[in-house]
């Protein structure tokens, strides 16, 4: 499964079925271009078993202000719709592996 683009329309939807994995990120932003690497080897090797999505903090405000997006890049772990996790900084693999999976 690809990564996808999440809107104010397409977030409730895309996050209330099983786990999900949510960069909050900018064009601008840096260290956002490191962790975008690091979500498509994460979204690759866990394909069809993990939802992964991006919200561009530029477009999608309104998303950003709803989840306390204070930095950037902003993962957050969703399980069956509900927030678990919320990390600032770029996060590697096994890092993600843990917000979704547990240590």
């Amino acid at each position: 499964m690809a990564i996808i683009d999440l809107t104010l329309e397409s977030f409730d939807a895309s996050v209330s079925g099983g786990s999900c994995i949510v960069d909050f990120w900018a064009s601008w932003c840096g260290p956002c271009q490191l962790q975008a690497s690091v979500l498509e080897q994460f979204a690759e090797k866990h394909d069809g078993k993990i939802t992964v999505g991006k919200v561009d903090i530029e477009s999608q405000r309104e998303l950003a202000r709803r989840h306390g997006v204070m930095s950037i890049p902003t993962i957050a772990a969703f399980a069956d719709g509900k927030l678990t996790e919320k990390r600032v900084g770029v996060q590697s693999i096994e890092a993600l592996e843990s917000m979704v999976f547990g240590s």
